[in-house]
Parts: C-alpha cells; structure tokens; sequence
C-alpha cells in the first residue's frame, strides 16, 4: 500500500474514531436517562442500569451509521485543510478524484465490515437487552412467537392460561386455530378449535369453534373469547427487526411465509442492510463533494452545522420513503434505492467539475 494512502485512511479511521464515540456516548447517556424512567418504580442497581443500556446502543448506533460517516469525513478534511495538507497533495499530483476514490472503496469495505460483525453483534446484544427487559415488564406473562408450525401464543387472562396455535394469519383473521386452556397448575380445562378467528379487537370473534371439555365434544356458531392481544399488539410484537442476526431474518422470513404473514417488513429491513455498504461510500463522497466546495471558505462551525443539517434532511426523506415502502404505497425496492440514485446523480454531477478546483 502507498504511503500516501496509507495516510488518508488512518485520518479516516481517527476522524470515525472520534465521532464514533462522541455519538456512541451521547445515546449511552440518553439511554441511561430512558432505563431510569423504565425503573424508577422498580429496584435495581444503577450499574445494572447502565448494562442495559449499553446493550442497546450499538443498535441505535448502527442506525445513524451513515450519519457518523458523513460528519467523519467533514472532520476529516477538517484536519486535511488546517494543515494545510490538501495543497500538499495536489502539488505532489494526488488531486480530488482520486482521494474522493480512496474514500469511496474504503468506506465501502467498512460497510460491508461493519454488517458482517458490528449488525450482526449488536442485534445480539439487542435482543439480550430485549430478553431482560421484558422479564420487569408487566407484559412477561404474554408471548407470541412465529415458527415453522404457524403463530403460538401464550396468553395469561382470567387466571387461566391459554396456548395458541394458527397455522396462518389472513389479514384481520386466523387460519386453523387450535386453543387449549389451562389452569394457573397447567391443568387442561378445555380444548377448542375453529377454521376462522376474528382478532381486531381483544375480543375475539371464534367462528364455528369445536370444544372439548371433560370428555365432551360440542359445537357453536360463535364464540367470543377475551385476550391480552389484538392484531395490531401482535404485529406490534414481530416489528423489532433490528434485534435478531442476519441469519434470524432469514429463518423468520421462511417463517412468515410458511404463516401466510406479511413479509414486507422484514424485506425492508434486509434490504436496507445489504444496501449499507453503498448507502455509506455515497455518503461519504457527498460530504467530500460539499468539503470540496466549502472548505476553504467558511468555518468548522459552519461545516459541522451543515453535516447535521444535511443528516436530518437525508434521515427523514429516507424515513419518509421507508413508511412508504412497509406501506406498500410504492415499490419495496424503489423506496430504499431511491435515496442512493438521488445521492448518485449529485455525486455524479459534482465530480464532474470538483476536480476543476
């Protein structure tokens, strides 16, 4: 590797580095305040505080990588124009182009680093974080899992405990549905089982339900049954992708496809993640791009304001298309690459006479 580039990609780990942790910090911290709140009421160390909330924040990290790279590479030229070592390298022939091409293919390697280990460790972690939280929460008593065998739930109401099974879910309903209840000492009271279950609200609608109770079978037209759980808490239930590896969405995705359950969600979510390591080197040749044109003429202050400025406008449209994606309002595919052709063309174009200056 030349010496030069051996230079510029040391500045570039050290300026990801340094806002790196500057961020990492500031979401520990906000987490620590959001763990308090959660247990206030509820007797635990403070250090066991400050656990959890480190288990959450490399997820919430990774979330705003693209963030942290932008601003990165402002500082990064930051220290490159302060030296003076921008002028430096243009006399010994290393013009724009070709540091703006360094940091590219860089950065595209992180990103691809970075999913391969940084994903893949903090979803772990998030989902310990997940685990030992929801053991303090009121709703520990309620689970409901996907698997290969359909939708379980187990349902604590009443005293009395039922397990769920359906072998799919058909918007508002499920399919093939088999509930058996039990007393607080798992002691079977009833079987029940119905081809169709209405579950828009928490009273759920059982249809033509067959029931076996003390040796006798018996049927009804309908039958209302309460439940800690509606359609929209149950979906609500499968949303925190961010928790589980790569491999994890993929056995979850067989898994909602086998239940007949919407799998746009989780196509989002993979997609976004493959799409990182592009997402990362665009953004990083854009905030070049701007470094470029303004270095020179305006203060740090200025700089880093714009980078933050230019990260929330870049978050929220890319958040704005992804509702519309998960919303089937436009194509899955055209609202997570939407963003990265837009950041193309303005690259495209700037580079074309970026290297003029």
């Amino acid at each position: 590797m030349k010496t030069y580039i051996r230079f510029l990609i040391n500045l570039f780990n050290l300026s990801i580095l340094k806002v790196f942790t500057i961020f990492f910090i500031i979401i520990l911290i906000t987490n620590i305040l959001e763990q308090v709140e959660f247990f206030k009421n509820v007797n635990v160390n403070f250090i066991y505080v400050i656990f959890l909330s480190f288990l959450n924040t490399p997820s919430i990290v990774f979330e705003i990588l693209p963030f942290i790279f932008l601003l990165s590479t402002q500082v990064f030229f930051i220290q490159l124009i302060d030296k003076n070592e921008l002028e430096i390298f243009k006399y010994t022939g290393l013009d724009n182009i070709k540091i703006m091409k360094i940091l590219g293919i860089y950065s595209f390697i992180l990103g691809i680093i970075f999913i391969i280990f940084f994903y893949n460790i903090s979803s772990v972690l998030k989902n310990s974080f997940l685990l030992i939280k929801n053991s303090y929460s009121e709703d520990n008593k309620y689970l409901a899992v996907i698997t290969q065998n359909g939708l379980w739930i187990k349902d604590e109401i009443n005293e009395n405990i039922n397990i769920i099974n359906a072998n799919k879910v058909d918007n508002e309903f499920l399919r093939d549905v088999s509930i058996t209840t039990f007393d607080k000492d798992f002691n079977i009271l009833e079987t029940l089982e119905s081809k169709k279950v209405d579950i828009t609200t928490k009273k759920w609608k059982i249809f033509y339900p067959t029931i076996l109770k003390d040796s006798s079978l018996s049927t009804l037209d309908e039958l209302i049954l309460e439940s800690n759980f509606d359609l929209k808490k149950i979906n609500s239930l499968f949303s925190n992708l961010s928790s589980l590896t790569m491999i994890d969405l993929i056995n979850l995705r067989r898994s909602y496809v086998s239940l007949n359950y919407s799998v746009v969600d989780i196509d989002s979510h993979i997609l976004k993640i493959l799409s990182y390591p592009i997402y990362l080197t665009l953004i990083t040749i854009f905030s070049a791009v701007i470094m470029f044109n303004i270095g020179f003429r305006r203060n740090t202050l200025f700089k880093i304001t714009l980078g933050i400025f230019l990260s929330v406008i870049i978050y929220y449209i890319n958040y704005f298309l992804s509702i519309l994606g998960t919303n089937e309002k436009i194509p899955l595919i055209l609202s997570i690459f939407f963003p990265l052709i837009i950041l193309s063309i303005i690259n495209f174009i700037s580079i074309i006479k970026i290297n003029e200056k």
